[in-house]
């Protein structure tokens, strides 16, 4: 399970800088790099939102087995 928290986390940054650059520069990255509209682009969307679903319903457990791995 710690590898697919690791990927989510992952997913959760490109999403929240992408955000941060359509926020700030009107600037969309994942459009840019696989095309507005994209089949490639929806699955990085929504990825992304499946990712912030996963992490938000398993945010106790993930805490949970974090801190159990750095005590051992």
């Amino acid at each position: 399970m710690k590898n697919l928290d690791v990927i989510v986390a992952a997913l959760l940054i490109v999403g929240g800088l992408n955000w941060g650059l359509v926020g700030f520069l009107n600037f969309d990255l994942v459009a840019t790099i696989f095309g507005s509209g994209a089949w490639l682009s929806r699955i990085v969307y929504v990825l992304v939102g499946l990712s912030a679903i996963y992490q938000a319903m398993q945010w106790k457990a993930i805490q949970r087995r974090w801190l159990a791995t750095s005590r051992a």
